[in-house]
């Protein structure tokens, strides 16, 4: 008999990730901020649950995808949220890019409730979450990782495991700070080729195939093109996420050049009132954004 899987948090994300539980054939139930968000998802059989805490009661699984670190301490602890009302032996996923000490604190937490709990962040965007190819990073047990992974399946393709208690944090550190000066260059090769007179669009054609790709050359830069700024992921939680690497680098007395000229930038955006669109939005600081 297949876990009943409780979901928190219905984003742009969330939703499609909670759907393909759904579609698996796995008892679900729902909880949102916004019940409206969830409406798909209950016409295709979940449950919904008025709050938090009765969400946890239910489920054997509950999986959180929130959007701060501060969303995640407040699903989390207290007398309504999940460890506090979660059945012994269940298992906690939070998928929210949070901080690697917040990972730590849920998991001591969770132990001594008979808990267990895996920090697993995600990386894909809008496209990976409707598809069911996410990359997932997971930190926490290797046992509590080997026996969520056919969940993890269902909502991604690569799926690691990365190490201890905030190991799937520190991994997604990694994953966007990578992204963020990554897509200053993106930004700027396609303000360069149409500067330059090119068809940016068969410039495209010729270097994501080469030594240049990357999934936002491939996947974002023809969405800059036709000014389709959507988020498939937001400017203020990418905002957030760069906040969060720059914090841990400190900690370790790593200087992060790139990432602090990427974040200068995306505060720059955000102060044009961009915060709620796509990290591709980016491209409207470039003169040549029609």
């Amino acid at each position: 008999m297949k876990k009943t899987i409780g979901f928190i948090g219905l984003g742009v994300m969330g939703n499609s990730m909670a759907a393909h539980i759904l579609a698996e054939g796995y008892p679900a139930a729902v909880f949102t901020r916004t019940k409206q968000k969830a409406d798909n998802l209950v016409e295709k059989g979940a449950v919904w649950k008025s709050s938090v805490k009765e969400l946890a009661q239910a489920a054997d699984v509950v999986i959180t995808m929130v959007g701060y670190p501060k969303d995640v301490e407040e699903v989390y602890f207290g007398s309504g949220g999940i460890i506090e009302n979660a059945k012994t032996g269940s298992y906690l996923i939070d998928m929210t890019t949070s901080k690697p000490s917040l990972a730590k604190k849920i998991e001591a937490a969770a132990k001594e409730k008979g808990l267990y709990a895996l920090d697993a962040p995600v990386s894909g965007g809008d496209i990976g979450a409707r598809n069911g190819t996410l990359a997932i990073m997971v930190g926490g047990e290797k046992k509590a990782y080997d026996e969520c992974f056919p969940i993890f399946s269902v909502m991604g393709e690569n799926i690691q495991y990365q190490g201890p208690a905030g190991s799937g944090q520190h991994t997604k550190m990694c994953n966007q700070i990578a992204i963020a000066a990554g897509m200053i260059g993106v930004a700027e090769a396609m303000a360069y080729a149409r500067k330059s007179g090119l068809e940016p669009k068969n410039v495209l054609k010729s270097i994501t195939t080469g030594a240049a790709g990357s999934w936002s050359l491939s996947n974002l830069a023809p969405r800059m093109l036709e000014g389709d700024f959507e988020p498939g992921f937001y400017v203020k939680h990418f905002i957030k996420d760069m906040g969060i690497a720059l914090e841990e680098a400190e900690l370790m007395g790593e200087k992060m050049p790139g990432l602090e000229l990427a974040k200068t930038l995306y505060d720059k955006l955000a102060e044009k009132g961009e915060e709620n669109s796509g990290t591709q939005s980016l491209y409207k600081l470039w003169s040549d954004y029609r």
